[in-house]
């Protein structure tokens, strides 16, 4: 594997469903915390269109209505399995689907509300997406 030598673009989804929960699954690559489903952005690959296939390719869920939350840089962090530099670009989203199955890269998934979500042990980035949700949206998606 060659070393990295310019910061990833990567897409993360807050998926919001038909009961106004949010979709959390625990990641062996986060340290077995709470993570929102997401990747990378491939060469010539649209965000929004990266974000539908990430989830797709993680989770079986299909998503839409995808609104932008926030971006954050990710810089070395030893959160992470492997030393990154990321550029996240997180939204939120919405789905009509009920069956859920992980890839690899989940162990586990809840559907908790944003406030129960606030006491799981998430990790910080998602955390902090989390909170940026709350602010721009304080009545909800």
């Amino acid at each position: 594997m060659t070393e990295q030598k310019f910061p990833e673009p990567t897409c993360g989804a807050l998926i919001f469903n038909k009961e106004d929960k949010i979709f959390l699954m625990k990641s062996h690559k986060w340290k077995n915390k709470y993570v929102i489903p997401g990747g990378h952005v491939e060469l010539g690959e649209k965000i929004e269109d990266a974000l539908k296939r990430e989830v797709k390719e993680e989770t079986d869920l299909d998503v839409f209505n995808a609104v932008f939350i926030c971006f954050q840089e990710f810089v070395y962090d030893p959160i992470f399995w492997k030393k990154k530099h990321f550029i996240f670009f997180d939204f939120a989203c919405k789905t009509n689907s009920t069956k859920v199955q992980l890839n690899s890269e989940g162990q586990d998934f809840v559907w908790v509300t944003i406030q129960e979500a606030l006491s799981l042990p998430v990790e910080p980035y998602t955390m902090k997406t989390i909170k940026e949700f709350i602010k721009k949206f304080p009545s909800g998606f």
